[in-house]
């Protein structure tokens, strides 16, 4: 029998018997000319593809493999996978008759292993009361490889991608099924995963023949595949690294495919690390940050990947190292699909025809506005223009004149049992506005009249952390003097206030939703003398607890807990209703703080500033999600002099020394969660000015000590 006609048969019968048969010996001397591609290959009554977008029967969990129908239902799904395979390669040899006579051999001898794997599978269903045609069955193998262009699209697409999954799936349940007790089914499912060992090293054998020489397996594998195949469909839940070893699969390439994530459906949400809009809202484009903020902002940009669900794109400079990413893995924490942004900032062209869900960079202000605005077409989780994303009224909720106008507001309106209540901050301690040098004069004088001598003022735009000036003297010294004639020089408005003896900050992590402001959580906050952020705790139960140890700073009442989350509730309403105003809808941060007055009683401020963006505390919430119930953590940045501390030469020392002294433990089934130990947020090995680390420990105070 003729190959070509062989193939023909296969590809166009409408009866399994036809496609199944097998023809004997067969020669090769009449390939014919390329065959165009059919719109779908021949099937009997039953098995046509469903239609895209219908509603897809369920793939039954392991768990519900102790049934045996769901067993056949399984093996359902793996019988049609086989039926495609061999309909595509009947395709490849009728489309690529002049490829190499070696190729197309090696086709026809893996071709009638599928047939044989489909037999086998037709069979064993029967034993589970199935037959092949009695589910719905999917084309999307047909769908994502029937439009190769060359053989070395085959082979990349088929081989290298769905049969180098199979080396995970057959290996994952026929483990299952002999837990089960069904070994007939586990002997398939062992038999079709050694030939796959034999099916994926054929197709590497002539990917590297074909690909380019200069480009590494892994460069040349992830150009040649074709958008929506990516290396994420080449694997399954556990990576098989014996059986990739096997087929001849270099280390490198499984590394690299082990930490490579890229959505199978789900439309991915963009996020990108942005720690600058505040300036760019102030100083506009001649906004520049200095070296070391750079540097850190270098340092810390893959760190919205822990605010990634799985599958969505995190866009960076640089991709994180695979060695990095493996640390992260291992630690249970999915990955996102890392893309690497253009020398320019713009997104790579690899962006411009994908769907995408939602937009959230760490700030809206004009630089992601600006950066991202090339997606807004592609975006089909939220339709909003550019003005619902960024405008003036956003801006002005950076504006810590405007949280202070903000809690002025909350004070006055609360009842009076609240204005006057013990633990509450009277409103002469919130911070006055100010835009000219006699104004400010005049504020600070009012403060000292008080009796506070010490004071702090913060330019209400600016880089987190800076733009600050503390007057401890009583006397102006000529450099505060100068600071100031400068700022208002610029047209910039500062925020004047007394400096406040602080017992402890807190933070409070909301969400603005369509639906309303969701509280996603409470951490503690670790600040340095200038009230720049070091480190964040959070306790169990912090989704909706204050911290125990604020809580623990009032003497009274013994209801005190009750009390703060009842004002906090009443501050949530207030500040939904102008984020509704604004248009606003993301990550909400509060920073807040317990202090002692003049008298020594200890109150509250509730609101120190409001971020309408992502916070250092918002991602410890997140973190959260990846530890046991019960656990404290930590999240800290570790900057030069703290390094120094340690006595630690390097990040890399550091790290190397933490993660011996303090390895993660995990606990629970069947997700097991990090009950205690020391990781890396971003990599020590890159990082030069800052290393972000989270530490779970079963109480708070073995964190602190740290």
């Amino acid at each position: 029998m003729e190959l070509r006609a062989f193939a023909e048969q296969v590809l166009f019968a409408t009866s399994l018997e036809e496609k199944l048969r097998d023809p004997g010996d067969v020669t090769d001397d009449c390939p014919g000319p390329a065959l165009a591609t059919p719109a779908a290959p021949g099937r009997p009554r039953g098995l046509e593809f469903k239609a895209t977008g219908a509603a897809r029967d369920q793939f039954p969990g392991t768990r519900e493999l102790e049934s045996e129908h769901n067993r056949g239902r399984l093996l359902h799904f793996f019988a049609n996978h086989e039926l495609l395979a061999t309909e595509l390669m009947a395709l490849v040899l009728l489309r690529f008759p002049d490829a190499p006579a070696a190729f197309r051999k090696g086709v026809f001898r893996t071709l009638k292993d599928e047939q044989e794997h489909t037999r086998l599978y037709m069979e064993r269903m029967k034993g589970c009361g199935i037959t092949l045609g009695d589910l719905p069955v999917s084309g999307y193998f047909w769908r994502t490889v029937s439009g190769m262009e060359s053989p070395i699209d085959y082979v990349s697409s088929l081989c290298l991608t769905f049969e180098q999954a199979n080396l995970d799936f057959a290996g994952h349940y026929g483990g299952h099924f002999a837990q089960v007790g069904d070994a007939a089914s586990a002997a398939l499912l062992n038999k079709i995963y050694h030939d796959e060992i034999g099916h994926v090293a054929y197709g590497l054998k002539w990917f590297r023949r074909w690909k380019n020489p200069t480009e590494s397996d892994w460069d040349a594998f992830c150009r040649v595949l074709k958008f929506p195949l990516s290396p994420q469909r080449a694997k399954g839940f556990t990576l098989n690294v014996a059986g990739r070893l096997a087929a001849g699969l270099e280390p490198e390439f499984i590394a690299r495919l082990d930490v490579y994530s890229q959505s199978k459906g789900r439309t991915p949400s963009v996020f990108v690390f942005n720690p600058f809009a505040e300036g760019r809202i102030a100083e506009g484009k001649t906004f520049n940050p200095t070296k070391p903020q750079a540097q850190l902002a270098r340092d810390l940009e893959n760190l919205p990947q822990f605010l990634c669900r799985q599958d969505d794109l995190m866009l960076v400079r640089q991709a994180p190292s695979v060695t990095f990413l493996s640390s992260l893995k291992q630690a249970g924490f999915h990955l996102p699909e890392f893309v690497e942004l253009a020398p320019t900032g713009a997104p790579l062209q690899s962006l411009a025809t994908r769907k995408l869900g939602c937009l959230r960079p760490w700030a809206w202000g004009p630089d992601s506005l600006e950066l991202l605005a090339p997606l807004f077409g592609n975006v089909t989780g939220e339709k909003r223009a550019a003005d619902k994303r960024f405008n003036p009224g956003l801006a002005e909720l950076y504006s810590k004149a405007w949280s202070a106008d903000f809690l002025r507001r909350i004070l006055a309106s609360a009842p009076l049992e609240i204005q006057t209540a013990p633990w509450l901050c009277p409103d002469n301690v919130v911070g006055v506005p100010v835009t000219t040098m006699e104004a400010a004069l005049a504020a600070i004088a009012g403060i000292r009249a008080r009796g506070h001598h010490p004071v702090i003022i913060k330019a209400a735009l600016g880089v987190a952390g800076s733009n600050a000036m503390r007057l401890f003297e009583p006397a102006m010294l000529e450099t505060q003097q100068r600071w100031l004639a400068n700022a208002f020089a610029q047209n910039r408005v500062l925020v004047v206030e007394p400096w406040l003896e602080r017992e402890l900050d807190f933070s409070i992590q909301l969400e603005m939703t369509v639906e309303g402001l969701k509280l996603r959580g409470y951490t503690g906050l670790l600040n340095d003398a200038r009230g720049q952020f070091q480190a964040n705790f959070a306790e169990p139960h912090h989704h909706k607890r204050i911290p125990a140890r604020v809580i623990a700073r009032f003497p009274g009442p013994p209801d005190i807990s009750n009390r703060l989350l009842a004002f906090y509730a009443e501050v949530f309403r207030a500040l939904e209703s102008e984020l509704r105003h604004a248009d606003f809808l993301g990550p909400i941060g509060i920073d807040a703080f317990v202090y002692r007055d003049a008298a020594g009683a200890v109150r509250l401020k509730p609101i120190v500033e409001i971020n309408p963006r992502y916070t250092m505390g918002r991602v410890l919430v997140e973190l959260m999600h990846q530890t046991w119930q019960g656990s404290h953590g930590m999240f800290r940045l570790v900057n030069p002099p703290a390094l120094r501390a340690t006595g630690d030469a390097t990040f890399t020392a550091y790290a190397q020394r933490m993660t011996g002294q303090f390895p993660l433990q995990f606990e629970g089934q069947p997700v097991p969660r990090i009950r205690e130990g020391f990781l890396c947020l971003n990599d020590p090995a890159t990082a030069q000015v800052c290393l972000a680390t989270f530490q779970v420990a079963k109480n708070l105070a073995a964190l602190l000590e740290k």
